[in-house]
């Protein structure tokens, strides 16, 4: 079913939102990378990084 957006040039939709998706992949790999803990959860914050480290210290050891 075809629909009209009339604020997008020509009835387009998602000007920007679609170009950001691949970055917060990105962020949660380097992340990863960094400390060696995976982000699942959007929006990632310093206290979900640091419970999440807490978390893999304490299985660690």
């Amino acid at each position: 079913m075809p629909s009209y957006e009339p604020r997008g040039p020509y009835g387009a939709k998602e000007v920007g939102e679609g170009s950001m998706v691949p970055v917060l992949g990105s962020i949660a790999n380097a992340i990863y990378d960094a400390i060696g803990v995976r982000m699942t959860e959007l929006p990632i914050t310093p206290q979900k990084i640091l419970k999440a480290l807490e978390v893999k210290n304490s299985e660690s050891g």
